[in-house]
Formats: structure tokens, sequence, C-alpha cells
């Protein structure tokens, strides 16, 4: 069984678009999927049918169903904050290590992707970030940006915060942004002089998951 997590440089960057392609893209190749979103803000009853964790049953196949969404998404919070924000409102808070045994329960497939919620170094609680959560299931990570202005500044200083606490970015997706300044092909050149042997693939906005770019052997 091959595990990856999927984070990202901040919110709304691709975390999410990137788990789908990478799902469809395994099943068409025969392999069994199975992907967790344990963390999930800014999710009620109203809604669910748009939320991340319902894209992502749909990539699996899944129906949308209360079970089937618990299954994904556990630690699920309706303010669209970070999950230690989101879970005070609601008089919570994220264990971690129950977190942490979730995310190791032994699932029979080819390959689990584990996705994280915002960026990598989103507080989860009082006294862990993602890059926390990351660190302790001791597996590879694939990072998510995106092409907007700043992003070169913003990947290259996670992917050094993420080495201090010994995480290993396999792979890093550069996720076309709306407002993109240049070629999504300057961008990555830039960052590779500074990120170092880590593959960089680009993730260009297209209609159909079908037309993206295969993005499966990052995680081989």
């Amino acid at each position: 069984m091959n595990r990856t997590f999927i984070t990202a440089t901040g919110t709304g960057i691709g975390k999410t678009l990137l788990t789908e392609v990478l799902i469809r893209q395994l099943r068409r190749q025969k392999k069994s999927v199975r992907a967790l979103k344990p963390l999930i803000s800014g999710i009620s009853d109203a809604t669910l049918a748009d939320s991340d964790t319902a894209r992502i049953l749909d990539a699996l196949g899944d129906p949308v169903t209360p079970e089937n969404i618990a299954r994904v998404s556990p630690w699920r919070f309706e303010a669209p904050l970070s999950p230690d924000m989101a879970a005070i409102r609601e008089g919570r808070s994220v264990d971690f290590l129950k977190l942490i045994d979730f995310c190791e329960l032994p699932r029979a497939a080819d390959h689990v992707l584990i996705e994280g919620v915002g960026g990598a170094f989103v507080p989860l609680n009082e006294g862990h970030v993602v890059a926390d959560w990351i660190a302790e299931l001791g597996i590879p990570t694939l990072l998510v940006c995106g092409s907007y202005l700043g992003t070169l500044s913003h990947t290259i200083a996670t992917v050094a915060a993420l080495a201090t606490r010994r995480v290993t970015v396999s792979g890093i997706v550069i996720s076309e942004s709306e407002d993109s300044p240049v070629p999504l092909q300057e961008t990555q050149a830039s960052m590779a002089r500074f990120t170092g042997p880590i593959p960089i693939v680009c993730l260009p906005r297209v209609a159909s998951w079908t037309d993206a770019p295969d993005l499966t052997p990052l995680i081989a």
C-alpha cells in the first residue's frame, strides 16, 4: 500500500483538485484507491453537496451519503476557519492522537491519499499544525502551490519549513491560478533553482480531469 499526504502552501490553492485528478487517473489505471480528508471546515448540511468531501466521493465513484461523508471526513466544522478556531466555536477540539490513529487504520488499497486542510502550517489545535500531522505519519507529501505572483516565496519557504520537521516532499504541483502573471513553465524553472531535486509538475486550468497531465508518477 502506497500512502501519500497532499498539502499546500495555503488554502484554496488546489489540494482537492489534485486529489480528484489522482483518484481518477489511478482508477483509470485499474488501481484501487482510498482517499481521506479527515478534517474539513466550512461544511454544513446546506453545503454538503458542493463540499470538497463530496468531490472526493464523486471521484471515487461513491454516493454522497452521511455514512460516506463520515468515513472520509470524520472531523467536520461549520465555520470556514482553521480547524482550531472552527472547533472552538463548537466547543470542540481536534484530538491529535485520534487523528493520527484514524489515518493509520489498515485500508486495503493500492494507494491511500490523505488530503490535509488549508496550508501546511495551519493550526489543528492548541499545539499542532498540519506539518506536525504529516511528520507524525512519516509518509511523503505532495505540495500544491499556485502560479500567482508571490508563489515562489511561499513555496520555497514552505519546502524549507517542512524540511525542519523532516517531512519528505516527494513532488510539487503548480496548480495554475486565475491571475497567473507568467507561463507555468517560467514559474517551474525559477522554483526548481531553489527546491533542489524535488520533481515539479504543472497542472494547467483544464475543462476536465481527462485533459490533465498524468500525475501518477509522483506517487508511483
